[in-house]
C-alpha cells in the first residue's frame, strides 16, 4: 500500500524552504523574524491555515527567495509565542504531503505554491520481515523519552515507523528528502533499512 495517493485536491499556500525536510506527523520548531514569514504566520494564525515545508533545493534559508524541491509537506502552528516584537516562536506539526506545480514570489520574497496534496491512506502494517524495525524504535522511544515523538505512537504503522526513523538517523536533508518522495510505505522502510546497513558498515 503506498503512504500516499495522489488526489485531486489543490491548494495555494505560502512555502516556507528549509535546510530540514518535515515529515507528516512530525514536529519543527521555528524561529520567524523576517518579515515576510512573520506575516505569513500572522496570517496562519488568523485563519487557521497551514503553510508548506519544502526542503531548499538551491539558496538560502534567509535574504533572496530560495528554490524549493517540488514535493514537501504542510505545517500547522500548533504552539507559538511572541518573545519580543517581530519574532515568533513556534512549533509546527507536518500533515500531509504535497507535490509542488506552480509557485509565484511575492513582493515581499514570500514564495505562494499552488499545491496538490498527496491523501494519506489508512495504516498500512508493518510486514513481519520488517517488524524488527518497530521494535528498535520502540527501544529508542523509551530510552529518549515519549515527550519527543508525535503522539499517539503508532508503531505498528509501516509509515509512521519509517518516518520517524528518517528523523532520526544521522543523515543528509538531501537523503531524507528521498524518503520523503516515495509513494510506498514499504519503500520507504526499504530505505531506511539500506541507510542503517551502511551507518553500520561505516562505524
Amino acid at each position: 500500500m503506498s503512504v500516499g495517493a495522489a488526489m485531486a485536491t489543490t491548494l495555494e499556500i505560502p512555502i516556507f524552504p528549509l535546510g530540514t525536510v518535515l515529515f507528516p506527523g512530525g514536529r519543527l520548531p521555528l524561529r520567524i523574524f523576517e518579515p515576510r514569514y512573520v506575516d505569513m504566520t500572522k496570517a496562519c494564525l488568523r485563519d487557521g491555515t497551514p503553510f508548506g515545508v519544502a526542503l531548499i533545493r538551491g539558496g538560502y534559508e534567509v535574504g533572496r527567495p530560495a528554490i524549493p524541491y517540488e514535493t514537501g509537506c504542510t505545517a500547522h502552528i500548533v504552539e507559538w509565542q511572541v518573545p519580543s516584537p517581530g519574532l515568533f516562536s513556534l512549533v509546527t506539526q507536518g500533515q500531509t504531503r504535497f507535490r509542488l506545480r506552480e509557485r509565484r514570489t511575492q513582493d515581499d520574497g514570500l514564495i505562494i505554491g499552488t499545491v496538490e496534496l498527496i491523501e494519506p491512506p489508512d495504516p498500512t502494517p508493518l510486514p513481519r520481515e520488517q517488524a524488527w524495525l518497530g521494535e528498535l524504535l520502540r527501544k529508542l522511544i523509551a530510552e529518549l523519552g515519549g515527550e519527543h515523538f508525535p503522539a499517539p505512537q503508532r508503531l505498528d504503522d509501516a509509515a509512521w515507523v519509517g518516518y520517524r526513523f528518517a528523523e532520526l538517523l544521522p543523515i543528509t536533508p538531501e537523503r531524507q528528502q528521498l524518503l520523503l518522495e516515495l509513494d510506498q510505505a514499504q519503500a520507504v522502510l526499504a530505505g531506511i533499512e539500506r541507510m542503517l546497513a551502511d551507518l553500520r558498515s561505516a562505524d
